[in-house]
């Protein structure tokens, strides 16, 4: 299977936002794109700060719409699969820029479910898994090189963990774990930090059931699914 190990940096972190880089290597092969576009939107502050790009720098820059690597992408992913951290993001990014993507592998939601760590933030893992990639964060292609080397590390412990052989096997356990959900074990916020959701629901149903209602009334894109997941694992 064809892979497309990719990241993109954003106008901004929200439903509406729109690619400014694009950054992807296709597998097997290795052909590498690294470009900058203009987009449609104003990049916003907020997103700046994270990837200092402004709108002056991709003022004369090409648009992406149309553009023959809109054009080529869309081709690759009629039988390549996504690889990125936090999927739905980039997912979300290339269908607000004309794209559609038909398979993913996760990296974020496969490394919550097989690592023990404190974050899995990619730039976090990039160094307390020692990683030792040379490249720069918040860049689309630094990002990129992260990625290759962190699903690399994933496909070795998940060879171990399920004791699979083939390259086959250890893939289809990838797609597998993207789609399954996170039960998460402790609040890392509000009045319960540090507790457990088990004593949580054995203590206070109704702040459960309230946090539920609360997060799934937000719009699709900005619900954790892991904690509506949990919270629902544990409501009684």
């Amino acid at each position: 299977m064809s892979l497309i190990f990719l990241d993109t940096e954003t106008t901004d972190c929200d439903a509406n936002a729109r690619l400014i880089q694009l950054a992807y290597k296709h597998m097997p092969g290795g052909t590498v794109v690294n470009e900058y576009f203009k987009p449609p939107v104003p990049i916003s502050f907020g997103a700046m700060a994270t990837h200092h790009v402004t709108n002056e720098m991709a003022a004369d820059k090409p648009m992406f719409e149309g553009s023959r690597h809109q054009n080529t992408l869309r081709e690759l992913l009629k039988t390549s699969a996504v690889v990125a951290h936090n999927a739905p993001f980039d997912i979300m990014i290339l269908k607000n820029d004309g794209l559609e993507v038909q398979e993913y592998i996760d990296t974020l939601r496969i490394a919550r479910h097989i690592l023990d760590s404190e974050q899995y933030a990619l730039q976090y893992l990039r160094y307390s898994l020692n990683l030792g990639v040379q490249g720069v964060a918040h860049d689309a292609l630094g990002d990129i090189m992260v990625l290759e080397a962190l699903f690399e590390y994933l496909k070795m412990h998940i060879a171990e963990k399920f004791s699979l052989g083939s390259e086959q096997e250890i893939l289809e356990k990838m797609f597998e774990l993207t789609q399954m959900p996170v039960l998460l074990q402790s609040f890392t916020f509000g009045k319960y930090k540090g507790k457990t959701f088990e004593e949580v629901a054995d203590i206070d149903q109704n702040y459960l059931q309230w946090l539920y209602g609360s997060e799934t009334m937000k719009p699709e894109h900005d619900q954790n699914e892991d904690l509506v997941w949990t919270l629902k694992t544990h409501i009684t």
